[in-house]
């Protein structure tokens, strides 16, 4: 693949887009960056917060810690603390400079807000609206299908899109272009120089909260559990990701490195892939290049999904990390379209029920699918075409699984916030 050719700048760039760092999930934070934005835009405190929130908002913000508010869980923690602390132009970290002082207090500030929560009826997964008043003054600020994707701002009632400067670019790389076989090309191809500050980035990022979850006790302590059982790098591997997700969902303030949106998908799509590096003595080149690809398939399996499901995004980037891990051992295509069908088949029965603690078990799932997926290869193993949801050729399983995810768990997802709300 030449450097010069539109595929190559398109893949260079959309590292550069979604390779970026968050503080805590990002369904919260995306509700503190919109309710910041909001107060920012009226000026002054609100006396009322209105949250309107899509389904999938409501899922991954009712059982996760959000940080900097002293272990509290919700939209309400979310809007409050993003309304009193935090700042819009940090953007997926926009809480991320809130004081030990102002994380005490922020009970007691809470409490003096009118904050109220409605379901938002939308077509996109991922539809908040945030409206924060104080008196006859009143701004309304709209978040659409990316976390920081501002839509649509009312303040006083005129309506305006936003276009100021925004976290979320309103064009950009075409994700359709992603192939697997072209993912491997470039993966072999890519200059170093083009990648390494984005992947460094996420290297460092992700191993510190990963190396906090395993010293540390959050969550239900998966990462550590997984640790106690046996020293092989395939169990190193999953306990890595797990442990990352023990922290994050527990409200660590670590920043992560997301993927897809998601840092729990950002941390399994990498941390794996570092894990067997580390083990097997490669290069940090060859590190890097296997990060490109994991990163690249973790994202090219989730396009078709989109960002927000009731299928675990944690399946996807467990297939990213099982081909990371073959392109580092192997360097090869065929092991590559074979870790992932096998990886695809093994969980992609694996649902989301909202960020929690248990996401850390579910990442450690789907690594050992991809580990596995890999493992059935190298012994001459694989499921063929017509076993399930697999279909002859890597392309044409990715399609497959992209139609569950996306159409055919629509109604399973409507019933998974029906218990969830009902709780």
């Amino acid at each position: 693949m030449e450097k010069t050719s539109v595929l190559y700048q398109n893949y260079v760039e959309i590292l550069r887009r979604e390779l970026i760092p968050a503080m805590g999930c990002t369904e919260p934070i995306a509700v503190a960056f919109c309710a910041a934005k909001a107060r920012e835009i009226l000026g002054e405190m609100p006396e009322k917060i209105r949250i309107q929130a899509s389904g999938n908002i409501i899922k991954n913000v009712k059982s996760v810690i959000v940080p900097h508010t002293c272990g509290m869980r919700g939209l309400e923690a979310a809007a409050a603390v993003g309304v009193l602390y935090g700042k819009a132009d940090a953007c997926l970290e926009v809480i991320s400079s809130v004081t030990a002082e102002e994380e005490t207090a922020l009970a007691d500030k809470m409490n003096a807000f009118d904050i109220t929560v409605t379901p938002l009826e939308s077509e996109h997964l991922l539809d908040l609206i945030i409206t924060v008043t104080n008196g006859d003054n009143s701004v309304s600020v709209r978040i659409e299908d990316k976390h920081t994707n501002i839509t649509e701002i009312i303040d006083n009632g005129k309506c305006t899109y936003f276009e100021g400067e925004s976290c979320a670019e309103e064009t950009g790389p075409d994700h359709s272009l992603l192939t697997v076989a072209d993912i491997f090309d470039f993966a072999n191809a890519v200059d170093i120089a083009d990648v390494r500050e984005v992947l460094e980035r996420q290297i460092a990022y992700n191993t510190a909260i990963s190396r906090e979850g395993l010293t540390n006790n959050y969550g239900a302590r998966i990462g550590q559990l997984l640790m106690k059982r046996d020293n092989s790098i395939r169990t190193r591997a999953k306990a890595v990701a797990a442990a990352g997700s023990d922290a994050r969902m527990s409200g660590c303030d670590m920043p992560v490195i997301i993927n897809s949106g998601s840092g729990n998908q950002g941390m399994t799509a990498s941390l794996p892939v570092i894990a067997y590096a580390e083990y097997y003595e490669k290069s940090h080149d060859e590190l890097l290049r296997a990060l490109t690809l994991s990163n690249l398939i973790t994202l090219h399996l989730k396009r078709g999904i989109g960002r927000l499901s009731a299928y675990c995004g944690a399946v996807s980037a467990g297939a990213g990390a099982g081909a990371g891990i073959a392109y580092l051992i192997t360097g090869d295509l065929r092991a590559i379209n074979h870790t992932i069908v096998n990886a695809l088949a093994i969980s992609s029965g694996i649902v989301c029920d909202g960020a929690k603690a248990s996401c850390a078990a579910k990442i450690s799932m789907a690594v050992d699918a991809g580990i596995m997926g890999f493992e059935m290869h190298l012994d001459g193993c694989q499921f063929y075409g017509g076993d399930g949801l697999v279909s002859k050729g890597v392309e044409n399983t990715i399609r497959n699984i992209s139609e569950l995810g996306n159409e055919g768990m629509k109604e399973t997802d409507k019933k998974i916030i029906e218990i969830m709300t009902s709780c």
